[in-house]
């Protein structure tokens, strides 16, 4: 049996990330003896063992871990494809079907290259209309694989562009974004030994996939509360050149020298056959 059901992957994604029947049930909203069947019976059906349970707990197998793979991608497209839909019938909107297209940008990069783009497309006759979606550090490439998105702005080498048609829009250096008073922010450039390991001033943590990278930066949870925590003097930041644009007064952005540069480009799903998203990376290239 090849095929799989949508709900049977939710069930296996659950147990699979938690790695817990109780956890994973109340994740699922449902009892866990029919939830530990439904697993059950799934591998039945695959005939694997996706799942090894033992008294220390639950531990995937080698098949596990290709099904937890693969059946993220399959979710993930199989939402975008409802997504997509309702987007392009309209059926998300209270005044009906119009073309539209959401674009996800990082919240504070690209600020000057994104007004471009936008005053540019939207001057063409039969432009699409346009919604800007602000995220977070990495949440680009997720929310346009799971529809969220039609396009992003996203920025190598950050962001990864695999399983994505893009094209490259702009190149630029990284700065250091200091509380103004701490004594780095009086030099003129750093490097990236410099801020390596400053200890009264650990660098921010973001997200990545819904886990933070260890370290004893606070952990950040949008763009407002990371500016607030570096004008306070407890934490720095590193980000593209044009970050510049959303300083605030207690801020001092200082050059890094020798970090690599970042390149920022459009990115869509490499199956899009919208003829809209194809105008606006027509303007984007163009500009």
């Amino acid at each position: 049996m090849d095929a799989l059901e949508t709900r049977e992957l939710r069930y296996f994604l659950a147990v699979a990330e938690e790695l817990h029947f109780g956890r994973a049930a109340e994740r699922l909203g449902m009892a866990q003896p029919p939830l530990s069947r439904a697993i059950q019976q799934l591998e039945r059906r695959l005939g694997v063992r996706l799942l090894e349970r033992d008294r220390r707990g639950v531990a995937l197998t080698g098949a596990g871990e290709v099904l937890l793979h693969e059946g993220r991608a399959a979710l993930d497209a199989s939402t975008a494809a409802a997504r997509r839909t309702r987007r392009a019938g309209g059926a998300d909107r209270p005044d009906g079907p119009r073309d539209r297209l959401v674009l996800a940008v990082k919240a504070a990069a690209s600020h000057e290259l994104l007004r471009k783009l936008l005053d540019a497309y939207l001057s063409e006759p039969g432009a699409a209309e346009i919604e800007v979606l602000p995220c977070g550090m990495c949440e680009q490439p997720e929310m346009l694989r799971d529809g969220r998105a039609d396009v992003a702005l996203m920025h190598a080498p950050y962001n990864s562009l695999a399983g994505f048609d893009s094209e490259a829009l702009m190149t630029e250096g990284q700065i250091a974004v200091l509380p103004a008073g701490h004594p780095l922010a009086a030099r003129k450039a750093l490097t990236m030994a410099d801020i390596d390991d400053i200890p009264d001033l650990p660098p921010a943590r973001w997200p990545n996939h819904g886990t933070y990278p260890p370290g004893p930066g606070p952990e950040i949870h949008d763009q407002t509360q990371l500016a607030q925590l570096i004008a306070l003097g407890r934490t720095m930041a590193v980000f593209p050149e044009s970050a510049r644009s959303w300083l605030w007064a207690g801020h001092t952005a200082v050059p890094l020298t020798d970090a690599p540069p970042v390149v920022t480009h459009i990115a869509w799903p490499a199956h899009s056959r919208s003829l809209a998203l194809a105008g606006l990376v027509r303007t984007a290239v163009e500009l």
